[in-house]
């Protein structure tokens, strides 16, 4: 039988310099969550985190089923599923919606995960290619996550609940020099989640951003393994980038009952690479 509650332990030192250790305590048992791009990274740390802490989980991925299967497995007991989905394609994600609302009566939780970053610059490539980048890097990035909010919302406004998570980026506000179009999509994610959020309050429904840096993730793998890779680390005076885990946790922090009164904030995660006020 799988437990209900993941426990995070942290460590604190008490006024005697002893480690007290305080247990932070996530419940979603009987929640459904969608995650998308839940087959690696992120999204995969996310999925197994919910899945422990009793939710249904639900994870899309683009083109790595066997990834995306190793992950479902993993998630152990609950009424998990994997769908295939291309979030860059408006049709796929209402043919997708349909087909979740046949086996699920309810969505409590959407986590927009997935997304593209594919190195453009403006000085070296060509204009087609400059085309195709931002006509790709768009249509997943900031056109995907809104029509997976378009008809979240619908299904959240008819339980007058539930709550959507969009995964940001420090890029939407230090800029993107080597992919534009990226940070470009990630600042419409910004601003597109607060307008929602001010509309969908009054339905019970908050939107929340968490915009990490870099993360020790596949995707970011070559970059943090090159020769920047050092350089990039040192950005944060931890001399680190983010784990997965911290995010996932911070995903599910947002998730959890009694935190709709930060809708439309924007929580930054890394590791103070980058500040703003």
């Amino acid at each position: 039988m799988r437990s209900n509650c993941s426990h995070i332990l942290i460590g604190t030192p008490d006024i005697c310099q002893k480690t007290v250790l305080l247990k932070m305590t996530f419940d979603f048992k009987n929640k459904t969550v969608i995650i998308t791009g839940g087959s690696r990274g992120i999204g995969c740390v996310t999925a197994k985190l919910f899945a422990a802490s009793g939710a249904n989980v639900v994870i899309t991925y683009h083109s790595n089923r066997v990834a995306a299967e190793h992950t479902l497995a993993e998630l152990g007991l609950g009424n998990h599923s994997v769908y295939q989905l291309d979030v860059a394609d408006p049709a796929a994600i209402e043919s997708f919606f349909t087909t979740f609302s046949e086996r699920y009566d309810r969505l409590d939780i959407l986590i927009n995960n997935a997304a593209v970053h594919n190195e453009t610059k403006i000085l070296e490539n060509d204009y087609d290619h400059w085309l195709q980048s931002w006509d790709s890097t768009l249509k997943a990035n900031l056109m995907g996550p809104a029509n997976m909010c378009y008809w979240a919302a619908k299904i959240m406004v008819k339980q007058q609940a539930g709550k959507i998570i969009n995964i940001s980026s420090r890029g939407a506000f230090r800029g993107e020099p080597g992919n534009p179009a990226y940070g470009a999509s990630k600042a419409g994610i910004n601003s597109m989640s607060q307008s929602l959020a001010l509309v969908l309050a009054p339905h019970n429904i908050s939107v929340h951003i968490i915009a990490p840096g870099y993360v020790e993730t596949e995707m970011a793998a070559q970059v943090l393994n090159s020769a920047t890779g050092e350089a990039i680390k040192k950005q944060s005076p931890f001399g680190r980038v983010a784990k997965p885990e911290e995010v996932a946790r911070l995903v599910a922090v947002y998730a959890s009952e009694g935190m709709e009164f930060t809708t439309a904030g924007i929580i930054d995660i890394n590791g103070a690479s980058y500040l703003r006020s």
